[in-house]
């Protein structure tokens, strides 16, 4: 006799499988006013000493439908994919590339010089410079003995 660990929702998952088998996304909510649902880009952050960089990864998009904005401190990226063609000669057998509008958005750190950012596009990756604010930048103090100071006056 083989145990086997009890499942709660082995049924629903069953029947969720079963339903996507004859009608894919079956259990999906269309989306508003008929368009894809959005996706989230993926980003790599990077603080140097004299810059913050984003990395976007962003394959296939033309960059003309790239909309980078910095509003109020935040950075806002949107693009969009255009769909390919319905295919007229045959039904696909997996279709996994996404299309549709993505759009992601962080804060940046208050010392970033936003007026100055250096947005560059190539093979797929939007690359983002932000410098660092010169007047914010961490600076190096001396610090001096009282001995010195009693000697300064």
């Amino acid at each position: 006799m083989v145990l086997t660990r009890w499942d709660p929702l082995f049924e629903l998952r069953r029947t969720h499988h079963l339903m996507d088998r004859r009608r894919p996304r079956f259990f999906d909510f269309p989306a508003e006013n008929g368009k894809e649902h959005d996706w989230a880009i993926p980003l790599d952050i990077v603080r140097g000493e004299d810059n913050v960089t984003v990395h976007a990864t962003l394959p296939g998009v033309n960059p003309d439908d790239i909309d980078v904005t910095v509003d109020d401190g935040v950075l806002y990226i949107k693009a969009e994919t255009k769909v390919d063609e319905e295919r007229k000669d045959g039904d696909y057998v997996v279709r996994e590339r996404r299309y549709g509008s993505f759009r992601r958005s962080m804060r940046l750190p208050e010392n970033v010089d936003a007026d100055n950012a250096e947005p560059h596009y190539e093979n797929g990756v939007l690359t983002i410079e932000l410098p660092v604010a010169e007047s914010k930048k961490a600076k190096q103090l001396k610090v001096n003995s009282g001995k010195e100071l009693t000697e300064a006056q």
